[in-house]
């Protein structure tokens, strides 16, 4: 058992706790494990039991049940309130704004035991009848219930990336010689899966007996030449069947977007669909190029297609650099230096180095001091790892009025400026209009970060008109960030041809919090490829010399001078 279950356990536990009424203090000491336990560098299997003990924050009760779960991999005390807490509270307990206490005051007083009734007891106004809550308490709870429904049975593409791509090799191995790919939504780099789909040439009834009879397949739902099955009891797979001659054919449509067979078909492609030997074959006979599957969804490739200027999309080997990163400076898991040697040692030619800035306090925050403390560090380790550059920058919170969280002399210290809204994110669009654009003008700004503050599957972002936020980064020359994070990928790559079109640089950054986290780029170079993007549009694609240039011509247009 590792670190984070063996946290996530004593966070649950102590929730539970506080849920049931027991001891506050006894609830807190478990949370406060737990909250110990996900810094820890070393596994605590691998820690000598007598020192366990030693650390801090563990007391006896905590080493115990820790030892516990090392041992026989259950945790007692946790198995009996899950036994004692009706399995809707469970479910509640997921819901964003809704505490532990808040939970207990709706089970207890309103005898709420199920996601449903939670709902209507919402819609009915009920909770107005409890101490604590108040309307706009209820509308959130209401709205983050809704939310929660709506994307149950969803799942980022990051998360299920692995899953599809084995998949498909499986099945490919499984069903030879038969013609077997993914398809579907997974196949376009979707950012949101709702299902796998696998179209295999072979005959409906062939396909469900020999998926039957793989381990954590269970089929759910015959339809026509369709199958629909459950995966390990969570993932949706739809298996399509074809005839041989018919597969390329069946690939193509299968894979395109609604939209995009709309306007193919439009464009009297349908007529070029029959028995193909290939899907360039149907693009070639169509009059058009070869359209890779993430651009299928009908924005406007066809006629790029046929006018044969589709971009040269860009890809992972394209991003010359870091930017965006956070050190143990504020809230990164490793060193500036660990983070700068592993960014080199992976090809990397620079890192930005942006942790958050002072307003950001639960997050560690730099204030001016350390600001100038962590910038004497960067020189220092230039001067060690030249030609490999760290580029001095800072995650500037967007305080409430849209000025950034520093004066113009700090602000000015740095190379670039990567301004975000942390806080008071339910604005309405007004206010978050005024305050987006209010950093935007700002002349420090080089980058604005997660454009709406979203997190997918889990918070709606801020509402924003993009149009006019990008024309506003057009006007003052202010880069758009496609944050990599598969939790955010922000903006939504929808927007990103209008961004193009105006001849706004775009940013893939990791947002990287450790140095696993650089990955991400990854990620968002596919929701960048449905977007259009070139690594000529992409500001983490510029070598460290012309990032440098860049930034050196930006600030003199700015007349910004130290």
């Amino acid at each position: 058992m590792d670190n984070y279950t063996i946290a996530d356990n004593f966070s649950l536990l102590s929730k539970l706790m506080d849920i049931h009424g027991e001891n506050s203090f006894k609830a807190k000491s478990f949370a406060s494990a737990a909250f110990t336990i996900e810094k820890l560098t070393v596994q605590l299997k691998d820690t000598p039991r007598d020192e366990i003990f030693r650390i801090k924050g563990i007391g006896e009760s905590t080493g115990k049940s820790i030892l516990e779960m090392l041992d026989t991999q259950h945790f007692t005390l946790l198995e009996h309130y899950l036994q004692i807490t009706p399995p809707g509270i469970l479910e509640i307990m997921k819901i964003k704004g809704l505490g532990p206490k808040k939970i207990a005051t709706i089970w207890k007083e309103l005898e709420i035991e199920s996601m449903g009734e939670l709902l209507y007891a919402c819609n009915e106004n009920r909770l107005l009848l409890l101490k604590g809550f108040g309307q706009k308490t209820q509308e959130s709870v209401r709205q983050n219930i809704e939310f929660y429904l709506s994307n149950r049975n969803r799942f980022l593409y990051a998360e299920v990336a692995v899953t599809g791509i084995q998949l498909e090799k499986q099945l490919q191995e499984l069903m030879a010689p038969a013609a077997v790919s993914i398809t579907g939504a997974f196949r376009r780099n979707s950012i949101i899966i709702d299902e796998i789909e696998v179209l295999i040439a072979a005959p409906v009834a062939i396909v469900q007996q020999q998926l039957a009879a793989l381990p954590g397949f269970a089929l759910t739902e015959t339809l026509d030449k369709h199958l629909v099955w459950k995966l390990d009891e969570k993932v949706k797979v739809v298996t399509h069947t074809c005839a041989p001659a018919d597969f390329f054919s069946e690939l193509f449509i299968t894979t395109a977007a609604p939209a995009f067979m709309d306007k193919f078909n439009a464009a009297g492609g349908a007529a070029h669909l029959k028995a193909a030997a290939s899907e360039e074959a149907i693009f070639s006979a169509a009059g058009m190029d070869y359209i890779v599957p993430a651009l299928r969804e009908g924005q406007n490739e066809i006629e790029q297609a046929r006018l044969h200027q589709l971009p040269t999309l860009i890809t992972a080997a394209d991003i010359k650099g870091i930017i965006h990163s956070h050190s143990q400076w504020s809230d990164g898991e490793y060193s500036l230096e660990d983070m700068a040697v592993a960014a080199k040692n992976q090809g990397f030619e620079y890192l930005v180095i942006s942790d958050h800035s002072r307003s950001a306090f639960y997050a560690n925050g730099l204030q001016p001091e350390r600001v100038a403390a962590q910038q004497v560090q960067i020189d220092e380790l230039n001067k060690k790892l030249a030609p490999f550059r760290i580029f001095k920058s800072i995650e500037a919170d967007i305080l409430n009025d849209g000025s950034l969280d520093y004066p113009d002399e700090i602000l000015a210290t740095f190379d670039l400026v990567i301004a975000s809204v942390h806080s008071n994110l339910k604005m309405m669009e007004e206010k978050a209009m005024s305050r987006l654009l209010k950093a935007i003008e700002n002349p420090y700004t080089t980058i604005l970060g997660h454009m709406t503050g979203r997190l997918l599957l889990s918070r709606n972002g801020y509402p924003v008109d993009h149009k006019t936020i990008i024309d506003a980064c057009a006007a003052n020359g202010v880069v758009i960030e496609l944050n990599a994070h598969p939790r955010r990928l922000d903006i939504d790559w929808t927007w990103l041809p209008y961004a193009l079109e105006k001849n706004v640089l775009i940013s893939i950054d990791p947002d990287a919090h450790s140095i696993e986290g650089f990955h991400d780029i990854h990620y968002g170079t596919l929701a960048a490829q449905k977007g259009g993007v070139t690594k000529a549009n992409n500001l983490s694609s510029y070598t460290v010399d012309m990032l440098d240039s860049w930034l050196q011509q930006r600030k003199k247009s700015k007349n910004i001078l130290l």
